[in-house]
C-alpha cells in the first residue's frame, strides 16, 4: 500500500522535475502522488493494468522472473523517467517493476494520459521516443545475450557504467552485487562471483569503497 505524500514535499519534487523534463512533470501533476517503501512491487508480470508511474524521488527496476526462478533485470530508473507505458495498450503488464529505495511516484492512468494528450500534443512525440528508445534497448540486450558469452554481457555492463578518469582508469561510483549483475546478465551469480575474482587477481578491477575501479579497458577475452 503506498504511503500519503506531504504537500509540501510533492510541489517540491515537481518543481525539481518540471526544471529537468517539463513535458514530463505537466503530465505528473495531472497524477496522484504517491510513496513506496523500499522493495516494494508496484506492478506485477501478466496483470492488467492502465497506469503509468512517473518517478519523481528514489529507483525502479524493471526485472522477469523465469519458471526455474532466476531473475533478469531489464533496466532501473531514477527521477524524471516514467514506467508502465507497455500496458497502455490495453495488454497484460510485460514485465514486474519493485522500489530498489524509498519512492515517490506520480500515479497516471490511461484516461488521464488521453486527456493531457488532447490538451498537450506535443507531449505525444515526447512519449513515442521514450518508447522507440526502450525498443531500441531491448533490441540490444536481446542481442547481446544472443551473440556474447557471460563474460562478453559482463565486459559490456562494467564498461557502459564506468566513467574515465585522468589516470586512464574508469570508475563506477556504485558497485553492483554480485547478484545484481547477474540479474542484468542472465546468469548465475556464482559465474558472476568467479569471473569478479579471476578479474581481481589479474589486476584488471579493483574494489575501493563502495566503488569499484577498472585499471583499464577489460580484454576482449576471457
Amino acid at each position: 500500500m503506498a504511503l500519503p505524500a506531504p504537500n509540501r514535499a510533492t510541489d517540491d519534487l515537481l518543481a525539481e522535475l518540471a526544471d529537468k523534463a517539463p513535458g514530463v512533470a505537466a503530465l505528473a501533476r495531472r497524477g496522484e502522488v504517491r510513496r513506496y517503501r523500499k522493495g516494494m512491487l508496484l506492478i506485477q508480470e501478466g496483470d492488467q493494468g492502465d497506469t503509468l508511474y512517473i518517478v519523481l524521488q528514489g529507483r525502479l527496476r524493471a526485472f522477469s522472473v523465469g519458471e526455474n526462478g532466476r531473475e533478469i533485470t531489464y533496466g532501473t530508473y531514477g527521477a524524471g523517467e516514467f514506467i508502465g507505458e507497455m500496458s497502455l495498450d490495453g495488454g497484460p503488464r510485460s514485465a514486474s517493476v519493485e522500489t530498489l529505495e524509498a519512492t515517490v511516484c506520480a500515479v497516471v492512468t490511461r484516461t488521464t494520459l488521453e486527456q493531457h494528450l488532447l490538451a498537450e500534443p506535443a507531449f505525444a512525440f515526447e512519449l513515442l521516443s521514450k518508447v522507440i528508445r526502450r525498443a531500441r534497448a531491448a533490441t540490444l540486450s536481446a542481442k547481446q545475450l544472443a551473440l556474447n558469452d557471460v563474460y562478453g554481457r559482463l565486459k559490456l555492463l562494467l564498461e557502459g557504467s564506468a566513467m574515465p578518469q585522468p589516470d586512464g582508469s574508469f570508475w563506477i561510483a556504485e558497485r553492483l552485487t554480485h547478484q545484481q549483475m547477474a540479474h542484468y546478465l542472465g546468469s548465475s551469480r556464482e559465474m558472476v562471483s568467479r569471473l569478479m575474482k579471476d578479474l581481481q587477481d589479474g589486476g584488471h578491477v579493483a574494489a575501493e569503497g563502495k566503488g569499484l575501479r577498472l585499471k583499464a579497458r577489460l580484454p576482449m577475452r576471457w
